[in-house]
């Protein structure tokens, strides 16, 4: 199959290249430097010149194509609206991947799947219209399909990495908010790259949980981390508005307490992640 890809120089992007690649998909991935050019080719894609807001560029690759996976991460909700709208009207009856995220369904108290209530933090809440709209494309004959990813972790680990393991090398304790008993939702990137290729072919209208049912605590994630970053397991509670002064809104993201089931995509795509130890991933990495 021939794929469009946006997002592809990124930590999902490269990953999920590789393994539509594996797989024997051809793809085309969206780049807007020749650094992201560079990091495409090497993952297996032809670069296209362009950016979420070159909506003809977007539309031509998406018609180009069989079908369309969107992992590149949009500045506003109207703008990622816009690129959506481009890229479903290229590729016509093929399928539409797009991305979400986990954190819109805010603190889940207990296990929940993909029929729980939204309740987004503010840094997030912009998704629900642009998810909405992409999902009632699909009465026209599109074939939309929604994936989202929990907590990411391997390889990079840019979330956190930025907000919590850097600063922790530098104050000599990795933090967690409060007492840190809220669990993170995790799902390894490489198990995140198989369920975007099963995606594929997902029936139109599906949506999916990208997480791998295992949810550590916040304060486990911590610790686990505190130990593979050189100092001795050592971690420190900071309070909510100490976090909110660090990292901005998207603490209100990691505060959340939430517990996911993967149960939707194995039963219906037939995706099983493999990682399933975060901690020790993180103890190790």
């Amino acid at each position: 199959m021939k794929i469009f890809l946006t997002g592809g120089s990124g930590y999902i992007g490269r990953a999920t290249i590789a393994e539509l690649v594996r797989q024997g998909h051809t793809v085309e991935a969206l780049t807007r430097s020749d650094s992201a050019e560079q990091s495409v080719t090497q993952a297996g894609a032809v670069p296209v010149r362009g950016s979420l807001t070159d909506l003809d560029v977007l539309n031509q690759a998406a018609a180009r194509a069989e079908a369309v996976v969107h992992l590149a991460q949009a500045t506003t909700g109207d703008q990622d609206l816009a690129a959506a709208t481009a890229m479903q009207d290229g590729v016509g009856d093929g399928t539409y991947v797009h991305t979400g995220g986990s954190w819109v369904y805010g603190d889940t108290y207990g296990i929940v799947d993909e029929t729980a209530p939204w309740n987004p933090p503010s840094v997030v809440a912009w998704r629900k219209p642009v998810e909405d709209t992409v999902l009632a494309r699909g009465g026209r004959g599109g074939r939309p399909v929604i994936v989202q990813p929990g907590l990411l972790y391997g390889g990079d680990n840019r979330l956190i990495e930025e907000f919590f393991i850097e600063p922790g090398k530098k104050n000599g304790a990795i933090a967690y908010i409060g007492a840190g008993a809220n669990h993170w939702a995790l799902i390894h990137v490489d198990d995140l790259a198989r369920l975007y290729a099963a995606a594929l072919a997902a029936k139109p209208g599906s949506v999916y949980l990208g997480v791998s049912g295992v949810c550590p605590t916040a304060k486990e994630v911590a610790q686990a981390c505190a130990q593979s970053a050189g100092l001795d397991g050592k971690t420190v509670s900071i309070t909510f508005e100490q976090a909110r002064a660090q990292m901005g809104p998207v603490a209100d993201a990691f505060a959340l307490d939430q517990q996911f089931t993967p149960a939707k995509a194995r039963s219906e795509l037939g995706w099983q992640p493999v990682h399933t130890d975060p901690l020790h991933t993180f103890a190790h990495n």
